[in-house]
């Protein structure tokens, strides 16, 4: 699995030198690849999904938590306008978020829950620092939260990647407008997507609320 990777900003050169990622708190691709992150059975569905329902701007972050057959059970989304790439304080803001939401599972012995995060940012869709803090951070929650650690999505001009898994699209980008809840179930059902029941199920429901 590869990855590309976008040149180095002159932030993210300032943080590596001021110690942002000296402490280990970002994964690099390799670390991620190697991680054993359970693929989505249908990606496309997941971020159309998430994008219907939260319509993300610059800088949000909506995490995702689905149950065993890639239902949504519970999302929720914010905008992070600190670019720090510090896992640390991306952790933070995870599991603050998915304990607004949903109870914990650490009770469990083994996790049977998923939270899968996309990002929304500018850019292309090669790997950043930025990315990698996501990452780490996304892992750390999931750890906390008693959930497994699902995918890593990035959501730019050019389209949205599952990163590390070298699967994406041009529609939905950051620049799309989002379409309605049911829009995006009918255009599911009409593409006879294999795996389109399970998720385009949970968006049913969350349309008739």
């Amino acid at each position: 699995m590869t990855f590309g990777f976008a040149p180095p900003s002159t932030s993210s050169l300032a943080n590596a030198t001021r110690g942002g990622s000296r402490h280990g708190r970002l994964l690099e691709p390799g670390e991620w690849s190697a991680a054993g992150i359970p693929l989505l059975r249908n990606p496309r569905e997941v971020v159309s999904g998430l994008h219907s329902r939260h319509t993300p701007e610059l800088s949000t972050a909506m995490i995702a938590v689905l149950d065993p057959e890639e239902r949504l059970v519970a999302s929720a989304s914010f905008v992070q306008r600190s670019a720090s790439a510090d896992g640390w304080e991306y952790r933070n803001a995870l599991l603050a978020a998915l304990r607004r939401v949903i109870p914990h599972d650490l009770r469990l012995r083994t996790p049977v829950r998923t939270a899968v995060l996309m990002y929304c940012r500018e850019g292309d869709e090669r790997w950043t620092e930025e990315d990698g803090a996501w990452m780490w951070g996304l892992r750390d929650a999931c750890t906390l939260h008693g959930l497994r650690c699902g995918a890593y999505i990035t959501l730019t001009r050019t389209g949205w990647q599952v990163l590390g898994e070298g699967r994406g699209g041009r529609r939905p980008s950051s620049d799309s407008r989002p379409e309605r809840l049911g829009d995006a179930v009918a255009e599911f059902a009409a593409l006879n997507l294999s795996t389109a029941g399970g998720a385009a199920e949970a968006l049913r429901r969350t349309a008739a609320r």
